[in-house]
């Protein structure tokens, strides 16, 4: 069975969700009010009207309510940036508690019917006491959510190794799951300190380049086997996966010598 979606991204957040135009003419860019499970909210559309397979959701399908008016969409900033003049508050009251938590970001719902504290924590944290506090001073509805340090870079920004703003704040997709075999991929250093971005975790851009690095790899003779060059046989020792250029090593009685050879140059028998 197929169902028609449309992609909607929330604020401080990459990860795309699917919900029913529910017979709306949606564009890419508009706002609109969806219905999730915590209540409505306010979200833009990343990716337009498409059919999927409805074995392919992983949650129950909601609908798309309305498109948002930039009246609502302007309210919606300036509740945010109300909510942010809190913090030195939230954080004293936090203090007064004892908690090990970091506050990370203030944000206020699309409606200003909730106040959002992001915030990170090394171990679980009990605040209950501290949510009746929080509603009690401010007045309003109080959501502590728990972040974690991928999300607290996004949120807070930031520049990377490369000198570029980090991957995440420039909504390069999702890349919770980055692993040591990407960095392997790209003949990086595997020091850790070396490929991790400011969150302390391996950096984005490893998952955001692999599959190219992948493409590269079922290209490439392997290092160590042995292919035909127009110079005679030789060993693979190095392979450069962007330019597509091979190091082979010649050996000659005593001497070895190391040539550079595109690809294309060289003949080896493809593994399946």
């Amino acid at each position: 069975m197929q169902i028609i979606v449309v992609g909607v991204k929330f604020k401080n957040s990459n990860h795309i969700y699917s919900f029913s135009p529910n017979g709306l003419d949606l564009k890419k860019g508009d706002y609109v009010i969806v219905e999730t499970e915590k209540g409505q909210d306010l979200g833009v559309v990343v990716k337009e009207a498409e059919e999927i397979k409805a074995e392919d959701l992983t949650t129950a399908l909601k609908n798309v309510i309305k498109i948002a008016t930039p009246e609502m969409v302007k309210k919606a900033e300036e509740y945010d940036k109300e909510a942010e003049k809190l913090t030195p508050k939230v954080k004293e009251i936090i203090k007064s508690f004892n908690l090990e938590m970091k506050v990370v970001k203030l944000e206020a719902s699309f409606d200003n019917s909730k106040l959002i504290i992001n915030f990170t924590a090394e171990n679980r944290v009990d605040f209950r006491e501290l949510v009746k506090k929080l509603a009690e001073t401010f007045k309003t509805r109080v959501e502590l959510r728990q972040i974690g340090s991928r999300d607290e870079v996004r949120m807070m920004g930031g520049f990377g190794p490369c000198g570029k703003i980090c991957c995440c704040v420039q909504n390069f997709g999702e890349f919770d799951h980055v692993s040591m075999k990407m960095a392997k991929n790209q003949n990086l250093s595997l020091n850790p300190t070396s490929i991790s971005g400011l969150c302390g975790k391996l950096m984005c851009c490893l998952a955001y380049e692999n599959p190219v690095y992948q493409e590269s790899i079922k290209l490439m003779p392997k290092v160590g086997s042995e292919v035909q060059t127009l110079d005679g046989k030789g060993v693979v020792v190095y392979n450069d996966l962007l330019d597509r250029k091979v190091d082979i090593k010649f050996t000659k009685g005593d001497e070895t010598e190391i040539k550079t050879f595109d690809l294309k140059d060289v003949k080896f028998k493809k593994e399946d």
